[in-house]
C-alpha cells in the first residue's frame, strides 16, 4: 500500500496507536476533508483486534467495507423495544468481537444504539456496557442526520429521548465513559478564508458578510462541462440533468450491464446497472484505482466507447487531459462469521458482487452522493432551498477552493440548516 502525507501525519498514528494499545471508547470526528474515512480504512486494515466495521446504511457500509447495522445485529427495519431483543443464533460471533466500529454515527438513532448495547450484553453474557465491547464512533454530526418521521419523534419522546442523534443514548450517559477525538487538520481545503466560510456555514455562525461573500460566486448561467459538475439536493432534479446531456450527444448509445450475484440489494447499487454512455459523456469515478491513476470523485470525459471498457480521459493541471482504460471491477457485500478452530477468527464471508464500470454520469449528482468525494469545480443549484441538516455544508466542502464554486442562486439564510442541539453536543464534550 503506498501511503499519503494524511495517512502517516503524526495525528494519524496518535489515533492509531491508542486505538490499537487501548481499549477506550472513542467517538472520533472532524470537519469534511480531515480524513475520518481514510483513518477507519487504516485501523480495520492494520488492527490485530477482532474488528467489526458497521453502518447505518447500505451505501456507507459498502463504502466502509462493513455490514449493515441492521444486518449485523439481526434488527428489524422499524422502531422495536428493548424487550425485543432476544438471545441470537449468532450469539459465537457477537462473543468474539473485540472492538466494534460504527461509520456515519450521525446517521445513527439513539435508540437503535442502545439497542446494540443490549444485543451485546445479552449474547456476550455480559452486564458491562456493549458487553465489553470496544466501542469507536466514526462521523461529523454536521453532516448527515438520522432520517426520523415525526411519528418516529413522537415515539423516541415517549421512550424518553432528548433527541434523536446518537449522542442522546441511554448507554452513553455516566457511568460510562467515552471521549471524543476531534480531528483538525483539513486536507481538502488549504485556504484559510474559504475555511472560515465552511466552518460558519458549518456552526450556523454565518452573518450577513459571509453570505454577501458567498454570493459573489452566484452565476445563473453556469452550465457543468470541462469537468466541473452540478450538485442539486433532489435525485429527479440530478437525473432529468444528466439524461438531457447524455441525449444532446451525438453518436450512439451504448448501455453497459452490471453482472450482479447473491445478495445485493438494489437500493445500494454503487451505480447504474444499466449504465448508459456515449462518447463525450461526462463521468465521475466511483472507486479508488489501487494504482492511484483515479480516486473516488475523480471527473473525466468518455473518449471513446469498446464491448466490455471505456476510454476516459481526465484533467492533469498544465498538461493535457490523460486516456484511462477503464474495466469494469467489482464490489462486494460481505457479512461477519467466524472460523472454525481454537481462535474462532473472524470472517469476512462474501455475499453478493455487483460488477460494472466504476462510473457515473456526472453532469449533476446528489449532494448525498457526493458525501465524502472531492472536486475541483462545482455548481451548486439551490433550487427549491435545502431540506436536510448540514446539507449546504456537504455541498461546499466537496470543493477544493472557494474558487471553485458557482452557484445557479443565491445562498439564503434558511438554507443554513444546523441543529442547535448538535452544536450544544461539541461545546459540551
Amino acid at each position: 500500500m503506498t501511503f499519503t502525507p494524511l495517512q502517516v501525519s503524526p495525528v494519524f498514528h496518535e489515533v492509531l496507536d491508542r486505538l490499537e494499545h487501548s481499549r477506550d471508547h472513542l467517538f472520533i470526528t472532524g470537519r469534511a476533508g480531515t480524513g475520518k474515512s481514510t483513518l477507519l480504512r487504516l485501523f480495520a486494515a492494520s488492527t490485530r483486534k477482532k474488528t467489526v466495521v458497521v453502518a447505518p446504511t447500505g451505501v456507507a457500509a459498502l463504502q466502509a467495507g462493513g455490514q449493515t447495522i441492521h444486518s449485523f445485529f439481526g434488527f428489524p427495519p422499524h422502531l422495536f423495544g428493548p424487550h425485543e431483543v432476544k438471545k441470537s443464533r449468532y450469539a459465537k460471533l457477537y462473543q468474539r468481537i473485540e472492538v466494534l466500529v460504527i461509520d456515519e454515527i450521525s446517521m445513527l438513532r439513539a435508540d437503535l444504539l442502545d439497542r446494540i448495547d443490549l444485543c451485546l450484553r445479552i449474547n456476550r453474557a455480559s452486564i458491562l456496557p456493549f458487553g465489553g465491547v470496544q466501542l469507536v464512533m466514526f462521523g461529523d454530526l454536521f453532516q448527515l442526520p438520522p432520517v426520523v418521521t415525526r411519528d418516529e419523534a413522537g415515539i423516541l419522546h415517549s421512550w424518553g429521548y432528548d433527541s434523536p442523534y446518537f449522542f442522546s443514548a441511554k448507554s452513553l450517559q455516566a457511568p460510562f465513559h467515552w471521549d471524543k477525538i476531534e480531528l483538525q487538520e483539513v486536507y481538502r481545503q488549504q485556504e484559510k478564508r474559504f475555511l472560515r466560510l465552511l466552518e460558519d456555514i458549518r456552526t450556523q455562525e454565518a452573518d450577513e458578510d459571509t453570505l454577501l461573500e458567498l454570493n459573489e460566486r452566484v452565476d445563473p448561467s453556469a452550465e457543468p462541462g470541462s469537468f466541473s459538475l452540478i450538485l442539486a439536493a433532489r435525485n429527479y432534479k440530478v437525473d432529468r440533468i444528466n439524461l438531457g446531456y447524455l441525449e444532446a450527444l451525438p453518436g450512439p448509445e451504448r448501455i453497459f450491464n452490471a453482472t450482479i450475484t447473491g445478495k445485493f440489494n438494489a437500493s445500494v447499487y454503487p451505480t447504474d446497472a444499466l449504465l448508459r454512455l456515449r462518447e463525450g459523456a461526462q463521468v465521475m469515478f466511483i472507486r479508488n484505482d489501487p494504482d492511484g491513476a483515479f480516486v473516488n470523485g475523480t471527473i473525466g470525459a468518455v473518449t471513446s466507447i469498446a464491448d466490455n471498457h471505456a476510454m476516459v480521459a481526465i484533467p492533469r493541471p498544465g498538461q493535457e487531459p490523460k486516456e484511462l482504460k477503464v474495466n469494469a471491477i467489482t464490489w462486494e457485500i460481505i457479512r461477519y462469521g467466524f472460523s472454525a478452530g481454537q481462535d474462532g477468527a473472524l470472517t469476512r464471508d462474501i455475499v453478493g458482487t455487483f460488477e460494472q464500470l466504476p462510473l457515473r454520469l456526472a453532469w449533476a449528482v446528489t449532494i448525498h452522493k457526493s458525501q465524502g468525494q472531492t472536486f475541483d469545480k462545482v455548481i451548486l443549484d439551490l433550487s427549491g432551498g435545502m431540506f436536510e441538516h448540514g446539507q449546504l455544508y456537504v455541498a461546499l466542502s466537496r470543493c477544493r477552493t472557494l474558487e471553485g464554486i458557482s452557484l445557479r442562486q443565491p445562498i439564503r439564510p434558511q438554507d443554513i440548516r444546523v441543529d442547535a442541539r448538535i452544536v450544544d453536543f461539541y461545546l459540551d464534550r
